[in-house]
């Protein structure tokens, strides 16, 4: 059984059709990687398994239980927490009161102490800033402290929404060190990532999505080598 499955997914925004039938799985110890051009429906699948949006077709079960109705807070307490696009963090929140705030739902005092250090070795530049407000921080300090609130809710699967979005490469490198040791520590990830290089690098597996659409999935080699990959998403020509 997957640890999570999207079987046959619609969705709409009015009368727009954005998933047009989007099946993928995720399984325990996997990275897996959605990879497509703007306006292809990747944040939207996101959100669709986050609970912000609900398919008008389909089914999504997290270890075998259905989600697809389920509230969004509900869908962090039942196991898969998010970093969205663009981090949306509370700026006026300082470093430590935003990672307290990924824990809002646990009531284990100890382990949520245990999860904040566990986030400041992961980030030692978070602990550097801890009473600083979050909107004080630089772009890549908020992906930080983003991936870390997500990772305050003890996920058994970490979604993660354009990690690399704006972010000096220097700085896209760190984050995707961290996305693998993140990994190796036992969090299983489903990665949405324009840049196409870097997330075929740490995943193991992948799906292009197109308008809407799975017209890819293969093991990340394969992907690596597919000519329509290379020239739409790897920039070779």
């Amino acid at each position: 059984m997957a640890l999570l499955e999207l079987d046959d997914v619609h969705v709409y925004y009015g009368n727009i059709h954005a998933l047009k039938g989007v099946s993928l799985t995720v399984d325990k110890g996997e990275i897996v990687t959605l990879i497509g051009s703007n306006g292809a429906g990747k944040s939207t699948t996101l959100k669709t398994i986050s609970g912000l949006k609900h398919p008008k077709q389909g089914k999504i079960t997290l270890e075998g239980k259905r989600i697809d109705a389920v509230e969004p807070h509900r869908v962090v307490t039942m196991g898969v927490c998010q970093a969205p696009e663009g981090r949306r963090i509370f700026p006026r929140l300082t470093v430590l009161e935003n990672l307290e705030m990924g824990a809002f739902h646990r009531n284990d005092k100890a382990g949520i102490v245990e999860d904040v250090e566990r986030v400041f070795e992961l980030f030692p530049r978070l602990r550097e800033r801890r009473r600083q407000q979050g909107g004080t921080l630089s772009g890549g300090e908020q992906q930080m402290l983003a991936i870390g609130r997500a990772l305050m809710s003890r996920p058994q699967l970490l979604l993660l929404d354009e990690p690399s979005m704006g972010l000096s490469p220097i700085l896209v490198e760190t984050i995707f060190q961290i996305i693998q040791e993140i990994h190796a520590q036992g969090t299983p990830i489903l990665l949405v990532e324009q840049n196409a290089l870097m997330a075929l690098q740490v995943a193991q597996r992948g799906y292009v999505l197109q308008t809407g659409r799975i017209v890819l999935q293969d093991t990340v080699e394969n992907l690596a080598q597919n000519e329509m990959v290379r020239r739409a998403y790897l920039g070779e020509t």
